[in-house]
């Protein structure tokens, strides 16, 4: 396993389009793709079993908090076209329904070019946590964004980003709060670490 995502350089002469990335993206499905502000492919490999599980049970909380709250919607694993031209995908994400309903069907269908209120990143095995740490650095300076988590499991620490301030970290925390961007939302780490 390798702890940084392999990076593809795309000469100028073949820069995809938006689209020609998406089905690029849809071709190779079983390949974790992410595009940079400067054209370059990001692979990464699928995650394990034991992070797959971590993962879903960290979009299960969210999704069931989002389903009773009604503001907002859960995404997976989800593209999104940040400002900068950068396509990333967080491991959990929540958007404000207003926020989301300003998008024609034809963005919402793709890589919607959008960045969510809330973010999630789930380190695996096979991350390097300064490449997560500054992914994260990336989704503060987009419009939209209001709070992001970086989790650790095996450190056992979770980093709580919002813009425009500096990051915390939590050491070994029982649960995390969604604080006023999610209001009500709390994670349960026992399902997590």
């Amino acid at each position: 396993m390798f702890s940084s995502p392999l990076v593809l350089q795309i000469p100028s002469s073949m820069q995809m389009t938006d689209e020609q990335f998406f089905e690029f993206c849809q071709v190779n499905r079983d390949l974790r793709i992410e595009r940079n502000k400067f054209g370059e492919l990001l692979i990464m490999p699928p995650t394990g079993s034991e992070t797959g599980n971590r993962q879903g049970n960290i979009l299960g909380q969210l999704w069931v908090w989002s389903e009773q709250d009604g503001t907002g919607i859960t995404f997976s694993s989800t593209g999104f076209k940040l400002s900068t031209g950068a396509e990333r995908s967080p491991d959990a994400s929540w958007i404000q329904l207003e926020r989301w309903n300003s998008l024609s069907p034809k963005q919402q269908e793709r890589f919607a070019p959008i960045c969510p209120d809330f973010v999630v990143e789930l380190k695996s095995s096979s991350d390097n946590l300064q490449t997560l740490k500054e992914k994260m650095e990336e989704y503060m300076n987009e419009p939209g964004i209001q709070l992001g988590w970086l989790i650790d499991r095996k450190q056992r620490k979770v980093y709580i980003y919002r813009p425009g301030l500096p990051k915390e970290y939590l050491d070994n925390p029982a649960s995390v709060s969604g604080e006023s961007v999610s209001p009500g939302f709390i994670l349960n780490m026992s399902k997590v670490w």
